[in-house]
């Protein structure tokens, strides 16, 4: 196994903000590993809130790179659990190395991941587009520029619910919002009744991730579904969030890869927990390997290179939200960057 990697800072269509960051950019770091000729991709993009950058992935690599080439690969799920223990701070780079290894793995089998799995993509949900705060003028030209069938709107900002109610007027897609922790409790009772009169389908991480009294009073009183996002990185978190939240938003670069998203979903369903994996505007990279589980998904959160100016690879399409997967096998990509 040979491994190199390129780092890239993928500029925005539209500023992302969110009710606690705004970014022009998305930095991603981009590996590639050579099994005998046979290349795999994978990627993680850099999260300034969980403090890992791309830097910090090239350094984590480099201090250990032999160690990563030198393990006898036969299947990926064996590869991630190296992995894990070579790099148990950093989950990010850990995300990356797993999803080459699953691309190289379906590349040795002749099939996408999802075809090797057994998974049915006729079951497979719609993904949503994200509308990131802005002015509400701003806001519904994002809509105009996207018709979609459903919208993550980010809240947490003044006047949200009178933004939410402009954006109602101007389309019938359903709405889910994401709130990125920005509320206290008494701000998410008073909210979320006149959100679902708007027709919002649910909620996500209403209350700062470790407010856990708090969120088991709102899962008791909601009148929405709420899923859990900053409150579930790992997968102990899961069974964690049961209880506290209807849901959890599983991402794979902070939970380390494919190989543990997978357990986190069959681990949610088996708690009775509604399941969506959600992107962190990775590249077509990260949004292929989304693709691959989304057949086991309630919710799907995939948008990633449609908020993008710049891409780093070709792989899945999408038709009015509908995830189009091409025949190539692994992730189905390209790079072409």
């Amino acid at each position: 196994m040979k491994v190199s990697y390129k780092i890239y800072n993928l500029p925005f269509k539209h500023p992302f903000v969110i009710s606690k960051a705004r970014k022009t950019h998305q930095p991603t770091f981009l590996v590639e590993l050579d099994y005998f000729g046979i290349k795999g991709y994978g990627e993680a993009p850099a999260i300034s809130y969980y403090d890992i950058t791309v830097e910090k992935m090239a350094a984590d690599l480099e201090s250990k790179r032999t160690l990563v080439e030198k393990f006898s690969f036969t299947d990926p799920e064996r590869y991630w659990h190296y992995l894990h223990h070579l790099f148990p701070e950093n989950p990010f780079l850990v995300c990356a190395l797993d999803m080459a290894g699953w691309d190289i793995f379906g590349k040795l089998k002749k099939k996408q991941l999802h075809q090797f799995w057994n998974l049915d993509t006729a079951l497979t949900p719609l993904t949503d587009f994200t509308i990131g705060i802005a002015t509400p003028e701003l806001m519904i030209q994002k809509i105009k520029e996207q018709p979609w069938p459903i919208y993550k709107i980010k809240v947490g900002f003044e006047n949200d619910i009178e933004t939410i109610e402009l954006l109602r007027k101007e389309t019938d897609a359903v709405f889910r919002v994401d709130a990125n922790e920005a509320w206290d409790i008494e701000t998410a009772m008073m909210k979320i009744p006149l959100l679902k009169k708007l027709g919002v389908e649910l909620v996500e991480q209403p209350l700062a991730k470790d407010n856990w009294e708090g969120m088991k009073l709102l899962f008791e009183k909601s009148a929405l579904p709420i899923l859990a996002d900053e409150s579930c990185v790992k997968e102990s978190d899961v069974e964690k969030c049961l209880h506290h939240f209807h849901g959890v938003n599983i991402k794979l670069t902070k939970c380390s890869g494919i190989t543990p998203a997978r357990r986190m979903i069959e681990k949610a369903k088996s708690l009775g927990m509604k399941v969506m994996v959600g992107c962190m505007n990775e590249s077509s990279i990260g949004t292929a390997a989304i693709a691959q589980l989304a057949p086991m998904l309630d919710f799907v959160d995939m948008d990633g290179t449609l908020l993008l100016n710049e891409d780093i690879a070709e792989g899945v399409h999408f038709n009015y939200g509908k995830i189009i997967y091409n025949e190539l096998p692994g992730l189905g990509v390209q790079v072409i960057a």
